[in-house]
């Protein structure tokens, strides 16, 4: 995953995702849609992945496939077979079951062993020489941590030194979670069939798939007439959003914001926020903040209109503004308190982070005009749960925060989910490692608020807003790597990425 976020992917990628346990029906479906079995669906998956692995590994000799008793290991037994027929040694060790094998994955192991294969048990000794090791394990079925033989394998597989090539996902990482409850392949490279599971997209999973690229098996015509539940997002969405200026807009049209934040010593955070706006391409930022923080912010960034935050500015800012972001740097003072109890009044489109969504875990309320964008820490109080359960199935959490709060939630960390009830959830694919810092958070609520100011939904500035913060956060791992990034280096990239338009014009 982090490969394709850090280097051009020459596939296309689909936007669609969908839970695993749609897929099988959108596999019969498919099928019958297009007038073939569900077993030449299975030949396709496994003469995609042999393509794609022999262009992988071009050296590659020995193949050591590792088949589980499901549909997952039936790819494998495919893979098999042509790897033989095209001169490559292969060791296939097949994991016995206790019912008999799915249909279709019982033909492709007969085919196998008509064809001259071979199968070894689970336990037997691998070969001296392996050269890629092929996962075609436990696939998208399975709900808990592997149980023996595979948590064995799995962990093999990881202590050896050939490259691991997954089958639609890497066995151990859950399909619709991208949680990992015991031992996961670590894949170099997955490659999923049919469309994007969300497990591929969010959780643990970028620490397990490797590259991910996705197969549709000739069923792009029938996808494309489904309506998907959820929606995976990348740098390629940003013109949907965001189109060209015209050239007579000016600085009242490109939306005015009040940021609101920065209690004594936290001046760098609503520092960063108003400036991401401005970058992001707000016409007008107005800062409310701590007396003390004033003039460093007018030395630091003069574009800025800076004041006192006070009970007069407040009331005269909310009724100037267009939309209102509040919490960088905010505490849990009277003085942040006071000021978000007057902020809870307005109508206003506005954006609650930090430590609004402390004070909000106090005092929770549902309302429709505002997005909230908690880290998993904030989510956990937020619901009142640990932040292990948060991280276990993320998609669930956005969606019980967008249930309890209203409006739009954006949970962040690797893979961000942007929910609202009113839309599908949607998955960010974009953003690295970089990004673990402090400061990241207050440029996302700068860039959300602006583009919110500059007529964009609430949901639609939530995607828009974190697609281009994760893509600009790309662009500089790759000049730079991501060990040192900060937040306010994605001010030197951003420019690219709130102007989609010049994507093209660099390309």
């Amino acid at each position: 995953m982090t490969d394709r976020n850090l280097k051009e992917n020459t596939r296309s990628l689909p936007h669609s995702v969908w839970p695993a346990q749609a897929i099988r029906q959108l596999e019969m479906q498919g099928a019958a849609a297009i007038g073939i079995t569900l077993y030449e669906l299975m030949l396709r998956a496994g003469e995609a992945a042999f393509t794609q692995i022999r262009q992988c590994w071009p050296q590659a000799q020995h193949w050591l496939i590792l088949c589980g008793h499901g549909n997952n290991g039936g790819d494998g037994y495919v893979v098999a077979r042509l790897a033989q027929a095209a001169g490559m040694q292969v060791t296939l060790l097949a994991c016995a079951g206790s019912k008999p094998l799915p249909e279709e994955a019982a033909r492709a192991r007969q085919s196998w062993l008509d064809a001259g294969g071979t199968l070894a048990d689970a336990d037997a000794h691998w070969p001296e020489q392996v050269d890629v090791i092929i996962d075609a394990l436990l696939g998208t079925g399975l709900n808990r941590a592997p149980s023996a033989p595979y948590d064995a394998l799995i962990q093999a597989a990881n202590q050896h030194p050939a490259p691991c090539f997954a089958l639609d996902i890497p066995s151990g990482l859950l399909a619709d979670s991208g949680a990992a409850p015991g031992e996961a392949i670590i894949a170099q490279s997955t490659l999923t069939f049919i469309a994007f599971k969300p497990g591929l997209l969010t959780g643990q999973a970028r620490d397990f798939t490797g590259e991910v690229t996705c197969d549709a098996l000739g069923l792009e015509d029938f996808l494309a007439s489904q309506s998907a539940p959820m929606h995976r997002y990348d740098a390629g969405a940003l013109t949907h959003w965001l189109k060209p200026r015209r050239p007579t807009s000016h600085k009242g049209s490109n939306g005015k914001l009040v940021v609101i934040g920065g209690d004594h010593g936290t001046a760098g955070a609503i520092r960063m926020t108003g400036e991401a706006a401005l970058r992001a391409g707000a016409g007008l930022v107005r800062v409310l903040t701590h007396k003390d923080n004033m003039l460093p912010l007018l030395t630091a960034r003069p574009e800025l209109m800076v004041h006192e935050l006070t009970d007069d500015s407040l009331s005269e800012s909310l009724q100037w503004a267009d939309v209102i972001v509040i919490g960088p740097g905010l505490g849990q003072r009277d003085w942040g308190k006071n000021a978000l109890a007057t902020v809870i009044k307005s109508e206003k489109p506005m954006l609650w982070d930090a430590d609004a969504l402390n004070l909000l875990a106090i005092s929770p309320d549902n309302r429709q005009n505002r997005i909230i964008t908690p880290h998993p820490g904030e989510a956990a109080r937020l619901l009142d749960i640990a932040t292990a359960e948060v991280e276990k199935d993320r998609l669930l959490a956005a969606k019980n925060l967008a249930k309890r709060y209203g409006g739009v939630v954006v949970l962040k960390g690797a893979g961000t989910v942007i929910a609202s009830e009113a839309c599908p959830l949607a998955l960010a694919d974009v953003g690295n490692a970089g990004m673990g810092t402090g400061g990241m958070g207050d440029v996302l609520s700068g860039i959300i608020g602006a583009l919110a100011g500059q007529q964009l939904s609430l949901f639609d500035a939530a995607c828009a807003g974190t697609v281009a913060h994760g893509a600009a956060a790309d662009a500089v791992a790759v000049q730079r790597g991501t060990r040192g990034m900060v937040a306010t280096d994605l001010f030197s990239e951003l420019y690219l990425f709130v102007n989609p338009e010049m994507l093209n014009n660099k390309a």
